[in-house]
């Protein structure tokens, strides 16, 4: 008996048979993304699932890279494009090998320092600059004195060293990022070896060299004059090697026997001291710190390691091979040794690497976490990381 109540049942189906449709969809999405995750895209040690989440990471697509900058060669590197500076002048290319950039100028002594896509190449110990980005000259600069030494911070406003002829020691000079200068300190005391900015613009930090160490005459607020040094932080009998501004007030110092933090009360903190080493090479990324330490015996024996910014130990390895360049990207560390090239991740994990030309190379350059430049006077040669053990 019905009573006058019906049912209908075709939309219970028709729900059924989308559940159905939506399942069947999601198992096979499910498998093309497994699929994907094992389907190599190009790139060393990267699938093309790897690939889609980091399209910001340029593809290098070839394997040698023609640089006809004369000798003496030094390369940067920066989001794909790759600067090379020599006797010669400069030359820019991208990720293809495509030239981007070219400049003839003389150069005795080349060198080039890189920042968030602003490059500069000078002559140490000459009085030709090259301010530009991947493919235009910023600034062409002809100092009166000798150039010293360049740095850029992260929003592309450059500091250069210069020795002028009489009278002072050394001089600063910052630009901005148009390559307009802004700020000029002359020092008539201890030897400036570097001058970096900080990441805000504000503080000028410049290392000086005297008979009794190293200091780091600071230089607060740079948009107004002033004759005298905000404060002067001093290390005693050591010599600092290198500065980089991990905050806008805070460094990190390498010297001759520790790697210190030095806060912006002038404060310091030794977070790892080698006494009974000497430093070989020295490198840094946003990552991790780089050290390889000599022991003081005859050879190449020493030890390799890897810290954080507070000092904790990532990695640690012995070494007993002349390391002649180290580089590092990321979370990746690239070696050039007399008989090969070597990369290890941030804990000193080693991985195999792939190419060929890298018994002509003198430099080598990280250019991601997974392809490395090996490059001499007469090439420039591509190496590409594969999967770990």
């Amino acid at each position: 008996m019905n009573n006058g109540v019906g049912t209908n049942t075709k939309p219970v189906k028709k729900k059924h048979k989308l559940l159905s449709l939506i399942l069947v969809f999601l198992i096979l999405f499910a498998l093309l993304l497994t699929l994907l995750a094992f389907i190599p895209s190009g790139i060393p040690g990267q699938s093309i699932l790897a690939s889609w989440f980091s399209s910001n990471i340029p593809v290098f697509t070839v394997d040698e890279f023609i640089f006809d900058v004369g000798r003496n060669r030094a390369f940067a590197h920066s989001n794909g494009y790759i600067a090379a500076v020599g006797s010669l002048g400069l030359q820019v290319l991208d990720s293809g090998g495509r030239e981007t950039l070219r400049d003839s100028f003389r150069v005795e002594q080349p060198a080039i320092v890189e920042n968030h896509e602003y490059f500069a190449a000078f002559d140490i110990g000459g009085n030709a600059i090259r301010m530009f980005r991947a493919s235009n000259i910023i600034s062409a600069i002809e100092t009166d004195g000798v150039i010293v030494s360049v740095s850029i911070n992260k929003n592309g406003w450059f500091c250069v060293v210069t020795q002028e002829q009489g009278g002072f020691l050394g001089t600063v000079t910052v630009y901005n990022s148009d390559g307009i200068p802004v700020y000029l300190v002359n020092m008539g005391t201890g030897y400036v070896v570097s001058a970096h900015l900080s990441p805000d613009n504000e503080i000028l930090a410049i290392v000086n060299l005297s008979d009794t160490g190293s200091r780091i005459t600071y230089y607060n607020g740079i948009n107004t004059h002033k004759d005298d040094p905000d404060y002067i932080f001093t290390l005693p009998d050591s010599i600092i090697i290198d500065i980089t501004f991990i905050t806008n007030s805070k460094i990190l110092a390498v010297s001759t026997d520790s790697l210190l933090t030095i806060d912006s009360d002038g404060t310091p903190n030794h977070i790892y001291t080698f006494t009974d080493k000497r430093i070989g090479g020295y490198t840094k990324t946003d990552d991790f710190i780089a050290l390889h330490l000599y022991d003081y015996s005859i050879g190449y024996s020493g030890r390799l390691l890897t810290l954080k910014d507070d000092g904790a130990i990532l990695g640690e390895i012995t070494t007993n091979r002349e390391i002649i360049f180290m580089s590092a990207t990321g979370k990746s560390l690239v070696l050039l040794l007399s008989d090969s090239i070597v990369s290890f991740n941030e804990t000193l994990e080693i991985y195999p690497i792939f190419g060929e030309g890298y018994s002509a190379a003198s430099y080598v350059l990280a250019l991601t976490e997974d392809v490395a430049l090996a490059a001499g006077d007469n090439s420039a040669n591509i190496f590409r990381r594969g999967e770990g053990d």
